[in-house]
């Protein structure tokens, strides 16, 4: 059984070296043996140490500018570990101690606090150099001044929370917090996200504290500390955080210390950092038996943490059937997302998950609007819209939602992704709340004698008969983002000339399409530009027999063939292989 300081002590500095794993998930066809305690590491073929290999990487590193390449939006991610040769490292030691020096600055000069009186907690998840670049982000936040608090293993929200509840017996939360992660990315990539009491930080915040990070760098002329002298303050804040979970479902459930007495609650970790989540569902008196997956392993030698995957959500369907189970909770490395399985084995994740947590959402925030990605269904619209919701179809991105969600003052913003923030939690993206939210629910629902458990939830939602995304690659990829754009200002004038086609107003991204199929029949497309990469994600959804391959065509032949540099053979090999396919909602590819 798993306590609910989930090992939290042994983990502080280092994760537990489990046994040599070959990892051949998503792509990931790589041999590795884990370090001992937090440093190096060895990958077959790959024969540097970690540590030679990031100080090798560190000077190019520098001499190219790469910090400017690390900013991921609202986060920063890069290559941390050199295991694939077409992979340089470029978030080594030295740049996450630029980057926590410059966040240090930037949070005593956006809250007002001194910098000596600026405490910052800095937390990790299961991966591999996570206790390498935390200690060199520690290194610059103590170079600018600052105190830093080591949290260990930690999860994305625990890190936010860090700023709002006083631990350790402190009277005030930390100023800020720092997480390295890189959500459900291979093993060689790790990230940073930066958090103080009033949220993550936005684009800009995250494109100054670079700016400021790089400047400093070239003023200095050396590379940076990237290790501490004396041992750090450290505090297993997981543990906290993990009491004021417990203590949200004991206060909604009102049934005592042990309101899940006689449920049977499956918990996959992914061999992330959600592992604890077992043991706070055990101090609640639920059986946790059939967990797996809860030891932090940053090989991911099982499947890909991450909750819109189908080899792991048919992983949580699986173990929760096996165990008979009245529900299994399922989570990406950082725990900031997460998908649920139902007692009878249906998977809740993409657009059945929104429409669970959007139906809770509503009952207690009657009328209220519903804020999620571009790429949910017509069917899901429809329901929100059944409960007396109101629908804002936005862009994707969950940091555009959840800012989106904001301003609108939403009690929910959620993405297909699984990234779900409720305004009464902070508007904060965090994938054990929701599962708090979805027990409860459970409780509540087996009180009044509902036997179907949370399935009952998503009566009245209307479901896609098949759902496919296809990533369209830029052959050439020079100046890509003009051809796209040159792309979707000439693709509205093709809809308007396509017979049963019309653009979907109002829209925030890319080009919806309605497609009449006929026989009261709705499909849709939705072709955008990604948000980071060279090509162009195209969904398709139909509640017809074929009705993929069928838009697919007209689109193809009328349309992207006049465009001979974007590769759309992905498209000729849907139809070739499966052109009746129907591809279940809850396993369709995510953006």
């Amino acid at each position: 059984m798993v306590s609910l300081a989930f090992c939290a002590a042994s983990l502080l500095h280092g994760v537990a070296a489990p046994r040599r794993a070959d990892v051949a998930v998503a792509g990931w066809p790589l041999a590795v043996t884990p370090p001992v305690g937090s440093r190096g590491c060895s990958w077959a073929g790959a024969a540097p140490s970690v540590g030679a290999a990031t100080a090798a990487a560190a000077a190019a590193a520098a001499a190219a500018g790469d910090l400017m390449r690390l900013q991921n939006g609202s986060d920063v991610r890069g290559v941390a570990l050199p295991l694939i040769p077409a992979e340089p490292v470029t978030l080594t030691p030295a740049a996450a101690a630029e980057l926590g020096a410059a966040f240090a600055a930037w949070v005593s000069s956006s809250t007002g606090v001194p910098v000596a009186d600026v405490t910052v907690t800095i937390g990790r998840d299961s991966r591999l150099s996570g206790p390498e670049l935390a200690e060199a982000t520690a290194a610059g936040v103590l170079a600018a001044g600052a105190r830093v608090i080591d949290v260990g293993l930690s999860t994305t929200p625990a890190m936010f929370m860090s700023t709002v509840l006083p631990f350790g017996g402190r009277s005030a939360p930390a100023t800020a917090g720092v997480m390295l992660t890189a959500s459900h990315l291979p093993p060689n990539r790790n990230g940073l996200k930066f958090f103080t009491a009033k949220g993550g930080t936005s684009k800009a915040d995250v494109a100054a504290i670079i700016d400021a990070a790089a400047t400093a760098r070239d003023a200095r002329g050396e590379p940076p500390a990237v290790t501490v002298d004396a041992p750090l303050p450290t505090h297993p804040f997981l543990d906290d955080y993990g009491v004021h979970l417990a203590g949200l479902i004991r206060d909604a459930c009102g049934a005592g210390d042990t309101p899940l007495d006689g449920f049977h609650i499956v918990v996959d970790a992914g061999n992330g950092a959600g592992g604890f989540f077992a043991g706070v569902l055990e101090s609640l008196g639920a059986n946790t038996d059939g967990s797996q997956f809860l030891d932090p392993d940053g090989t991911f030698p099982n499947h890909v943490p991450n909750p819109e995957d189908a080899d792991a959500m048919a992983a949580l369907v699986s173990a929760t059937t096996a165990a008979a189970a009245d529900l299994g909770v399922i989570f990406d490395t950082d725990v900031d997302r997460s998908g649920v399985c139902d007692r009878s084995g249906g998977a809740v994740n993409r657009n059945r998950l929104i429409a669970m947590v959007a139906r809770i959402a509503l009952r207690e925030s009657p009328g209220g609007v519903i804020v999620t990605d571009s790429v949910t269904s017509n069917g899901l619209a429809r329901f929100i819209e059944g409960l007396g919701g109101k629908h804002l179809r936005y862009r994707k991105g969950y940091k555009n939602i959840i800012d989106k969600g904001i301003e609108v003052d939403a009690p929910l913003a959620i993405e297909t992704s699984g990234h779900g923030a409720m305004r009464e939690n902070y508007m904060l993206d965090d994938g054990c709340y929701l599962a708090v939210k979805i027990i409860v629910e459970m409780v509540r629902l087996r009180a009044a004698g509902e036997e179907r458990g949370i399935a009952a939830l998503l009566d009245g939602l209307s479901e896609p008969l098949a759902s496919h995304e296809f990533r369209l690659p830029f052959i050439d990829t020079t100046d890509f983002g003009s051809q796209g754009l040159a792309l979707l200002d000439a693709f509205p004038s093709f809809v308007a000339d396509t017979p049963g086609w019309t653009v979907d107003e109002p829209n925030y991204e890319g080009v919806r399409v309605s497609v009449d199929e006929g026989n009261g029949c709705a499909g849709w497309l939705l072709l955008r530009q990604s948000l980071h990469d060279p090509l162009l994600p195209l969904n398709i959804e139909t509640e017809t027999p074929g009705g993929v391959v069928a838009t697919l065509r007209i689109l193809r032949d009328g349309f992207l063939s006049k465009f001979p540099n974007i590769d759309t053979s992905s498209l000729d090999d849907y139809e070739a292989a499966a052109p009746d396919r129907a591809v279940t909602p809850s396993t369709a590819a995510g953006a």
